[in-house]
């Protein structure tokens, strides 16, 4: 891998053997494995029995440390292959709905391993803190040293070895590689300075180059590259310009061009819009020149590692104790909820977070530009649209997905954003018996949310009245939940509003929570309190179809 390529390179017999060794197929399933013809003399059992069971084989089978990074698709899958071997060794089965529930259960159990969030943690903070030890002069000697050696770095290098190794292995290579160019072309470093060389080079090698420490740094919630000597990040809601920079636009360029080939698009001349994502899920979007004037722009929205629930919310002062008692009863009831809000005011996360009221058993289909929603349940399938090709064709839109969602027997529909022409198929959904979407809306106020949505049903092409199109939103809407991001950096839900009905023809609501602004603190943060109405919710039947109307009648008291 590193070296001259010939034959008397001694490391390249090494890191072959080494390449190889990690090639081997992998050993048998174990011979007491159940096979389908057996499956139907599987005698039954509880969850909680099988997961006694199940637990400690999946502790021995998976390395917390493989953990790092996964999805919780990717964490279903991994547990999965060894829930049902444990199981069928053991000549057990479960109905499908506890099934489900017990892979649930241990995907959470992964998920929170203290070990994993150890590791997660202490990562993070290695990161951050390795970049802020790199001084100015540091960097900039650096930067003046990569455009010399790096082409020379990388014709030693077979990128195809280099790519299965660890990055730890790698680094160990990688730095005798660079301490030998860097004697040849008589470039004077010293031992720190190659250090911090090595790991800018394995950035740029296997990852995002100068976005790497922001990337892992839990703190920072959006990345915004504006050409190469510029990085803003978002801290706690307000915006701060970091010392991170790139060598120049062709740099921002490569970082851009990997991003979007992980997911099987391009970005250049002639596609110079990309929205795309991490492999975390964290989303992101590139314009690069001729439309951005002054070279690449590169927008990340982080993946948040951390599910936030209603609960913590409630915690962090974005909603009351009585707000997310009633979020949670509207959700569990099967209310048609569009969240409301502007630009990074947290809709996403809301929704996230009322999507755990979901009963584990039911059946969710998403649908999303950039797949970035965190459902916790193990029965979804998300769907993610797709732009058209070179020559203009194989788009799939939104719309697309909706009309096609409606014959994969969904019992909940979720979309990312109602944008354009599917709001229309969107609410005949919600009308035709898909009780419990939810969906997101860019608007200032929940008012505003109802008239975007007709706006956006009328750029479906269908001539419909005005009057038709309210009458339709009053049937499918039942609740507006408006969300905003607030000059202190806090997102707060600032009104909670029923769809009731219509008079005449003006769609009616009924507010049941508002935020009240009461002046600031010392340390800047605002001073408010969430009100109740007080009025009598108009689901409170619905809620008392599931048990739940006493509950939310004292919420509301």
């Amino acid at each position: 891998m590193f070296g001259r390529r010939d034959s008397e390179n001694p490391l390249q017999a090494r890191i072959s053997a080494l390449s190889a060794r990690r090639e081997r197929p992998a050993p048998p399933p174990p011979q007491g494995a159940e096979t389908s013809a057996n499956k139907s003399r599987l005698s039954e059992t509880t969850v909680e029995a099988a997961r006694a069971l199940v637990q400690p084989a999946v502790d021995a089978a998976i390395d917390p440390a493989s953990l790092l990074g996964k999805t919780r698709v990717e964490l279903a899958k991994l547990a999965e292959d060894v829930i049902k071997r444990t199981l069928e060794q053991h000549r057990l089965a479960l109905p499908p709905a506890q099934y489900r529930d017990l892979v649930a259960a241990v995907i959470n159990g992964l998920s929170e391993t203290p070990q994993v969030q150890a590791q997660a943690n202490r990562a993070a903070v290695e990161a951050v803190a390795r970049v802020s030890t790199i001084s100015a002069a540091s960097r900039a000697t650096i930067d003046e040293a990569i455009p010399k050696i790096y082409p020379l770095v990388m014709e030693r290098i077979d990128t195809e070895v280099a790519a299965k190794l660890k990055r730890e292995e790698l680094a160990r290579q990688l730095g005798g590689v660079v301490a030998e160019v860097l004697t040849e072309q008589r470039i004077q470093l010293n031992q720190t300075e190659q250090r911090d060389l090595v790991t800018v080079l394995l950035n740029d090698m296997l990852g995002f180059g100068p976005l790497e420490p922001l990337l892992a740094d839990d703190t920072v919630n959006d990345i915004m590259v504006n050409g190469p000597k510029q990085v803003y990040v978002e801290r706690k809601g307000k915006l701060e310009l970091t010392d991170v920079t790139f060598r120049d636009n062709a740099h921002v360029m490569s970082i851009a061009t990997r991003i979007v080939t992980m997911i099987g698009r391009r970005v250049d001349e002639s596609t110079p819009l990309v929205d795309a994502r991490l492999p975390d899920g964290s989303r992101v979007n590139i314009i690069v020149p001729p439309l951005a004037i002054d070279g690449p722009s590169i927008s990340i929205r982080k993946f948040a590692k951390k599910g936030i629930t209603l609960d913590v919310m409630m915690r962090q002062d974005n909603i009351s104790a009585q707000m997310a008692v009633v979020l949670k009863i509207a959700a569990r009831s099967r209310l048609n909820i569009l969240i409301s809000g502007g630009t990074g005011s947290g809709k996403t996360t809301l929704l996230n977070a009322m999507s755990q009221m979901i009963d584990s058993g039911e059946r969710i289909v998403t649908i999303e530009d950039a797949a970035e929603l965190q459902l916790q349940q193990p029965h979804v399938v998300r769907l993610e649209t797709r732009p058209p090709n070179l020559e203009g064709r194989g788009e799939i839109t939104m719309r697309d997905l909706v009309k096609n969602s409606l014959r994969m027997r969904p019992d909940r529909i979720i979309l990312g954003e109602i944008r354009g022409a599917e709001a229309l198929d969107v609410l005949q959904a919600m009308n035709t018996g898909h009780d419990g979407s939810l969906s997101t809306v860019h608007a200032n106020r929940p008012r505003e949310a109802l008239t975007r949505l007709e706006n956006m049903i009328g750029m479906a092409g269908v001539n419909l009245p005005s009057r038709a199109i309210r009458t339709q939103i009053a049937a499918a809407v039942d609740m507006i939940v408006q969300v905003s991001r607030m000059r202190d950096g806090v997102r707060r839900v600032t009104n909670v509003t029923e769809v009731i009905g219509m008079e005449g023809d003006v769609i009616t609501t009924q507010e049941l929570f508002s935020y009240r602004y009461e002046g600031e603190h010392t340390d800047g943060r605002l001073k408010g309190r969430y009100e109740s109405t007080g009025l009598r919710p108009h689901f409170t039947p619905r809620a008392e179809y599931f048990g739940l109307d006493r509950a939310l009648l004292e919420a509301m008291a």
